[in-house]
């Protein structure tokens, strides 16, 4: 038997053998089309070749292309599991022909490769035609030698291609195989075409035209080829069998679904089994390109692709988590055509596990309710959409599980009532928001998501994609479109734009199109939780709502602001281990050129504190782990031992952020929706630059990373120079030079003070330095002194005292203006004075307040210095007062 895997890589080797370049798959989530969810079609990836927008370096090319098909127009979910040929992941084999080779070249390698290559009877092969294109029909009877009544002529838009509305377009060739009369159906354009008698396996699209309005068409100067071909289909044809679920790869998936849930793939079963197959393979790869589980987007459609498959696994009575024990068997199968689907195993396992996990409860209790619901119902009656939006909003059962359990009861739902529900639940909660007392300017956005839903952020895995004008706003009012000079903000329905949220600052960079737009975004704003508002002004052409545009982020300041918020998170897991669990944040800036975090501790970290940090932090750079990112309910993140950050609302699921190891496990789990580095090495280098308070119990710690850390310590390495160059030694022995210093000015003071209390005492050699005079019949001492440091007047007073053995001593020194007093009593006199009440007779004339000490000395002072002399007179005068005794 021939293998899915042999017949895509024959393909592949056909087409190269022919010149073709053999061209990977690109990702699920499409790089250059805005309106698509998913690529849906091998020829997504080359839009832009197509349309000229793109130039590469081949004319032809060949790929087999990973499809979704499970959102929007083209969405064949509820079909999956119940059909031969549907499904939501399926693999397009393709060629094609940029202005190259045309119709005669793609018919002769689709019939070469079919017939010779792949040795398919021509007896079961029919070719279709658009009923106009004599050309192709022609070929096909030269080529082929194809009798007329196989080439059938078909008048419908099924051969006639468009890209859209406008743009590049041709008629098709269709090519069909008869799996034989024992099979119901008729060939193509037929009464009986819906059969599965005659299968469609190959695509030919003749790109002849260029739609340039809705009734003009023009040749194509360089006409094109665009084929397509279901891998799943022709492996049916090749393998003998007329159902995709019985080709190798689906056969594979499904015996392990019987094999771990112990059931057969037949009667009640069979759809079930096909329906976890299918959805693994969708879900496995969606993860593997960056799709994650979300309420919104493309992880909301992800999700329900999830779900369902879980609700299967639910009726074939697994009692435990199913889906992610089948991953390895699909690795198995595609992990040597897929190689990302080997790297991301580990992720699409945790994935699944976890969605499994936390989704077979709301499934118990969903369907628990909806079996009291049914339960008086008649067995093909409708379920009120009443019902079942109860059912969503209050228990959080999705409606598509609801619709899809019905089914199988042969029952349906209200649908029109279910909106209707939604519609007025959507209405109560505009009303509560604006009994809210929220900012009435804020309005605007709530219209918008109401109108448009919330923003995709594409930006977690990329930098820059194309995305569709959905609003405009210009001075606060919605506009249709914007000019140059404009200052406006425009919102798109996907963004890789960061929007400023959990400290981490908004995103810049450029918003352009092939009309000449060129904006430049100062600015990304998150208004409701829900929006990226792009602030930008237009620098030259035009933006209108509905125009296609390319968003680019400013890749360098990114990377900046990875590394600082990564940077937080060792941050925050040093200080706790550090410091002690005490520790928790409450507040961060993330910028691109430093970052600033505020936590819970009450006293200043000391040097050796600051110096652990940084080398905790700087040792987990180097180690250069991987960083994780895992979705799951807060709940279940800090049951993990995540941390949750000051100040976030947090929804019912998280992103939850891990990085570093210890001998214990993780060195720091947090749940955090900002982007980050894929590995702590692109840190670079970490450094504190500052620690200080905010409030009480609140300290903050600045830091730099990377380049901008290099080039601080490199400033400071030359400031470092500099002065021991000026201080005559070197950075190496700049301390000792500098505590020579400090030790050479401590001493040069001592004596300084030393002299001046020698000249200020008369060098202590004779006693009319400071004159003794009699005051209210006891020795008085006074004395001024200019420039004297306050600090030796105790040591002056008390000489002096000594040297007249009884009396009352004052001296006033003044310094930069201001004058210090101090007052003796000696030891006989306490009784009859006190000097503090004499001090504050002088600070009184000083201009000052107060002065204090004990009754034998005391000091004072006050911002007047010229008043020096009356200090000393209202000393003298207050020794006359009785009120100054002791």
């Amino acid at each position: 038997m021939t293998s899915t895997n042999d017949i895509r890589r024959s393909f592949l080797d056909y087409f190269g053998g022919t010149g073709h370049r053999i061209v990977p798959s690109a990702p699920l989530v499409p790089q250059n089309d805005p309106t698509l969810m998913f690529v849906n079609a091998g020829m997504v990836p080359f839009k832009n070749v197509f349309t000229g927008l793109e130039t590469r370096p081949y004319v032809t090319a060949t790929s087999s292309q990973k499809c979704v098909r499970a959102g929007g127009k083209h969405n064949d979910l509820d079909n999956v599991g119940y059909t031969a040929r549907h499904h939501t992941f399926f693999e397009m084999l393709g060629n094609f022909s940029f202005g190259d080779y045309f119709k005669e070249q793609a018919i002769t390698h689709a019939w070469t490769l079919l017939t010779r290559d792949w040795g398919l009877d021509p007896n079961r092969l029919t070719a279709t035609v658009y009923h106009t294109d004599d050309e192709a029909f022609d070929l096909w009877r030269k080529i082929a030698g194809l009798p007329e009544q196989r080439i059938i002529r078909i008048p419908t838009s099924d051969n006639f291609w468009a890209m859209g509305d406008t743009g590049p377009c041709g008629p098709c060739s269709e090519i069909f195989y008869d799996h034989g009369d024992h099979i119901p159906g008729g060939p193509p354009g037929s009464p009986d075409e819906d059969g599965d008698r005659f299968v469609e396996i190959w695509n030919l699209v003749f790109m002849q035209y260029d739609q340039v309005t809705k009734d003009d068409r023009v040749a194509l100067p360089r006409p094109s080829i665009d084929t397509g071909m279901g891998l799943e289909r022709i492996a049916a044809v090749m393998q003998g069998v007329t159902d995709n679920y019985d080709t190798d790869t689906f056969k594979a998936l499904i015996a392990a679904s019987c094999d771990l849930t112990r059931t057969a793939a037949t009667g009640d079963t069979k759809a079930s089994h096909r329906v976890i197959a299918d959805h693994l393979r969708a879900a496995g790869f969606l993860v593997a390109d960056g799709v994650l589980p979300a309420n919104e987007g493309r992880g909301y459609v992800l999700r329900r692709i999830m779900r369902r498959a879980m609700r299967h696994a639910h009726l074939l009575g697994a009692a435990e988590p199913l889906m992610h024990r089948l991953v390895p068997s699909l690795v198995a199968e595609m992990g040597v055509a897929y190689p990302e689907l080997v790297r991301a195993q580990p992720l699409i396992e945790e994935t699944l596990r976890l969605e499994e996990t936390r989704f077979r409860q709301t499934l118990a209790n969903g369907l628990r309710l909806l079996d009291d619901a049914t339960a008086d119902m008649a067995a093909d009656g409708e379920l009120p959409g009443q019902v079942a939006f109860k059912l969503y909003d209050t228990f959080g059962f999705p409606y598509d599980l609801t619709e899809d359990a019905l089914r199988a009861q042969g029952r349906t739902v209200d649908r029109a009532g279910f909106d209707s529900a939604m519609a007025e639940q959507k209405a109560a909660a505009r009303a509560a928001w604006k009994g809210s007392g929220e900012k009435a300017s804020d309005e605007i956005w709530f219209d918008i998501v109401e109108e448009l839903g919330g923003t995709e952020f594409t930006g977690y895995s990329n930098h820059a994609g194309e995305a569709k004008v959905v609003a405009i706003l210009r001075e606060g009012e919605r506009v249709p479109r914007a000019e140059t000079g404009d200052a406006v903000t425009i919102l798109t329905n996907q963004t890789p734009f960061y929007a400023e949220s959990g400290g981490q600052v908004g995103d810049t960079g450029t918003i352009t199109s092939d009309t000449g737009l060129h904006a430049a975004v100062a600015d990304t704003g998150k208004p409701l939780g829900r929006l990226h508002a792009h602030r930008a002004r237009i620098e030259g052409g035009s933006v209108a709502v509905g125009d296609t545009v390319r968003l680019a982020v400013d890749v360098a300041r990114r990377g900046r602001i990875r590394a600082n918020h990564s940077a937080t998170h060792l941050l925050h897991a040093a200080l706790r281990d550090r410091l002690g669990g005490h520790v928790a944040q409450r507040g961060s800036l993330v910028a691109p050129e430093r970052l600033r975090f505020d936590f819970s501790q009450p006293r200043p970290l000391a040097p050796e504190d600051i110096a652990v940090v940084e080398a905790d932090v700087n040792r987990h750079i180097r180690e250069n782990d991987v960083v994780t990112t895992r979705l799951m309910t807060p709940d279940e993140a800090i049951a993990e031992g995540a941390m949750a950050l000051f100040g976030e609302k947090y929804g019912d699921e998280v992103r939850v952020l891990s990085m570093g190891r210890t001998e214990d496990g993780i060195y720091s789990i947090e749940l955090c929706g900002g982007t980050h580095v894929a590995a702590l090495g692109n840190i670079g280098l970490f450094k504190i630059i500052g620690e200080t308070a905010v409030s009480s119990g609140i300290r903050r710690i600045e830091a730099l990373t990377g380049e901008a850390a290099r080039l601080w310590l490199t400033a400071r390495d030359e400031r470092l120079r500099e002065i021991a160059t000026t201080l005559r030694t070197g950075p190496d022995d700049l301390a000792a030079r500098v505590q020579g210093l400090i030790d050479d000015r401590k001493r040069l003071e001592r004596e300084l003070a030393e002299a001046k209390k020698a000249l200020a005492t008369g060098g202590g050699a004779t006693a009319d330095a400071a004159p003794t005079e009699t005051v209210a019949g006891v020795p008085f001492v006074a004395q001024t002194l200019q420039d004297f440091d306050p600090k030796g007047l105790r040591g002056l007073v008390d000489e002096a005292k000594q040297r007249i053995g009884s009396g009352i001593v004052t001296i006033v020194a003044e310094k930069d203006g201001r004058a210090t007093v101090a007052v003796g009593v000696t030891a006989d006199l306490v009784d009859r004075f006190s000097s503090v009440v004499l001090v504050k007779a002088a600070v009184a004339a000083l201009g000052g307040q107060g002065g204090g000490g004990r009754a034998d000395m005391a000091q004072g002072g006050g911002p007047d210095g010229a008043a020096a002399p009356a200090a000393i007179d209202a000393v003298r005068a207050a020794l006359t007062n009785d009120t100054v005794a002791a």
